[in-house]
């Protein structure tokens, strides 16, 4: 998010790209590469915009211990600096979306959290609590703000592990807060919260009571974590899509309010026969 609050931008790197339905038909087909199937997936919210999601094959990715290149884009560190550049088309109107991003990074990550009960997924907190500039092109935009940088990986795809999940980052002059909802498909539901300090302090702590926000246009739900029902809000629809949603939300934590990013999930949706026919005209693939 930038520091006015007028612009955010969603970078995620994919290597088994867990959304992807071209990925999904060749599991089915029997055992798949997922370094055949990787993307660089650019959202950037402001009065500009810009979507970008092309999968590609494993002759366009290259990575190792600092960098994963994907076809034009790039994410790699040096020292403690994160540097995302990339050069996507964007969907569903075909125009470029160039740019680059500089994180900066904690001396360590933190320590990953199994997501299930048998470990077979697992997030890890990179830098929960940092900084970035942003440098866009098309028009030329330049800011800065918060930023969160995570990591996850599983042994199976999300939909065999879990029905739905929603999850939460806010910040404040304190730090940061995130929760984590879980509803697994062969164990009970859990959500737990973990608080970074900005001094690199970091706690893990039950998760805020359940409060329900407004849904989607799609009707998707967007159940949240709040000591106040109150006060928790949606207060922009980032990404409104049949099986996932992205909101700018404000939330209640320890008596106090933060903005922050709010995401739901539904794994049930996601693997229904309809929706699978949709996403390739939000990811088209190449190669």
């Amino acid at each position: 998010m930038s520091d006015d609050g007028k612009s955010a931008i969603t970078i995620i790197g994919f290597v088994g790209s867990v959304f992807s339905p071209y990925y999904a038909f060749a599991r089915r087909r029997g055992a798949a590469d997922p370094e055949n199937h990787v993307a660089i997936n650019v959202a950037v919210y402001d009065r500009h915009g810009g979507w970008a999601m092309t999968e590609r094959g494993r002759g366009s990715l290259t990575r190792d211990a600092t960098a994963l290149v994907v076809g034009p884009s790039r994410m790699s560190v040096a020292g403690r600096t994160l540097t995302i550049r990339f050069d996507e088309v964007r969907v569903p109107l075909p125009r470029r979306l160039r740019g680059e991003v500089r994180v900066d990074l904690p001396a360590a990550p933190f320590a990953p959290h199994a997501l299930d009960l048998f470990g077979g997924h697992v997030w890890q907190p990179i830098a929960p609590v940092a900084r970035m500039e942003v440098d866009l092109e098309g028009p030329d935009r330049h800011w800065s703000g918060d930023a969160y940088v995570d990591h996850n990986h599983g042994d199976e795809p999300l939909e065999v592990g879990f029905r739905s999940w929603s999850w939460s980052r806010v910040t404040d002059g304190r730090g940061t807060s995130i929760v984590y909802a879980l509803q697994p498909r062969h164990s009970a539901s859990r959500a737990f919260r973990l608080d970074v300090g900005r001094d690199g302090s970091s706690e893990v702590l039950a998760a805020p009571p359940p409060v329900a926000l407004r849904r989607t246009g799609w009707l998707m739900p967007r159940p949240a974590h709040s000591d106040d029902a109150g006060t928790a809000k949606v207060l922009r629809t980032l990404e409104d899509t049949p099986f996932y949603a992205r909101s700018l939300v404000r939330l209640g934590l320890d008596g106090h309010t933060a903005v922050g990013v709010h995401e739901s999930l539904s794994l049930d949706r996601f693997r229904a026969p309809i929706v699978q026919a949709m996403l390739p005209f939000r990811m088209p693939r190449r190669g």
